[in-house]
């Protein structure tokens, strides 16, 4: 049925002079200043200008790879991202000069959001409209936040920092689980956040810790325009003013650590926590772990065993629509 595998990302700059092409990319056909965007490029500027996006996107191909050629099925892997270097379109051209028919596309986004579903689609068909007749069939695989791969992997992690914290003050750390915030309009025609507290709540469950609570980070647009909340600083501050001593971090909103984690957590949340005296570990994101790479073997399979009902992926017809927004923000799912 499919002789390829499509991994579809959000793509980041690999270098300073890559930082403002790509956020003309993000931001093309959006009302936002000029001025915001040079705020955001101020965040790439701390970094050399790399997002650790697509190194971690080649690691996890290359991990994807050696666990198809393992354990089948043996399709070749191709990479194309929403908004830089290697492009969906230019990607879907090679794939159609290779003679490919039809694939599956991992996008690499575990929850159903406009932003995180139904525009990569858009952006899939754009890059086939680009290229023509000639253009591959390419169906997305299912959203995956349940998936016992993607909780496996966030369980480790989160019980990897958990023992950072010393033992006698482990059982009252708090666990903060954070995803990108989104417009609430967007928020409420899909199941973006219901997905998000189910996950919490059984990777939650795994490690045995109830001090937990999902918040939410890297929000934009005007103050007028309600988004998801409570925002992890604001949350930091109400920890510290109720006496907690210990927080982790567990970004289960993202697969792999980019700008929003590396500045919005890593940066900007830890400066905070410093200042609280608050003791802040931050778990890793999905990444590479085994069982991560894993369950994208089991989805690819899954989809092509045509005995199995996988019932209609986040991405038909209607799911995930965009909300009216007053006005479009910088920030959006990056997952």
């Amino acid at each position: 049925m499919y002789d390829a595998v499509l991994i579809v990302s959000f793509g980041g700059p690999e270098g300073t002079n890559d930082v403002i092409p790509f956020l003309e990319n993000v931001l093309r056909g959006r009302n936002v200043p000029r001025e915001r965007m040079l705020q955001v490029a101020q965040h790439y500027d701390l970094f050399d200008g790399v997002s650790p996006i697509n190194e971690q996107n080649r690691k996890l191909i290359a991990a994807l790879k050696d666990e198809l050629e393992q354990h089948g099925p043996r399709l070749p892997i191709y990479w194309g991202n929403r908004n830089w270097h290697p492009l969906l379109a230019d990607t879907v051209k090679q794939m159609a000069d290779d003679g490919i028919r039809s694939a599956l596309a991992f996008v690499t986004s575990a929850y159903s959001s406009y932003s995180s579903c139904r525009q990569y689609l858009e952006n899939i068909e754009t890059a086939r409209e680009t290229v023509g007749s000639a253009a591959p069939h390419i169906e997305k695989i299912r959203a995956f936040y349940n998936h016992p791969g993607f909780i496996d992997a966030n369980v480790a992690h989160l019980a990897a920092a958990l023992d950072q914290i010393p033992s006698n003050r482990r059982a009252s750390t708090r666990i903060a689980f954070t995803a990108h915030s989104i417009p609430k309009p967007m928020a409420d025609n899909c199941a973006y956040e219901s997905q998000l507290l189910e996950t919490s709540e059984l990777v939650a469950q795994a490690v045995g810790h109830n001090e937990w609570k999902l918040v939410f980070q890297s929000r934009s647009g005007p103050p007028t325009q309600p988004w998801l909340e409570p925002d992890v600083c604001d949350y930091l501050k109400e920890l510290k003013l109720k006496g907690a001593s210990d927080v982790v971090i567990a970004p289960i909103g993202f697969v792999s650590d980019h700008m929003e984690v590396v500045y919005d957590l890593d940066t900007e949340a830890k400066s905070l926590a410093n200042e609280l005296s608050l003791n802040m570990i931050r778990s890793e994101t999905a990444g590479t772990h085994p069982a991560f790479v894993r369950m994208i073997r089991e989805l690819i399979a899954e989809r092509m065993d045509t005995r199995v009902d996988n019932g209609p992926a986040c991405g038909f017809e209607g799911c995930c629509p965009k909300g009216e927004l007053s006005r479009p923000g910088v920030g959006k799912p990056q997952h």
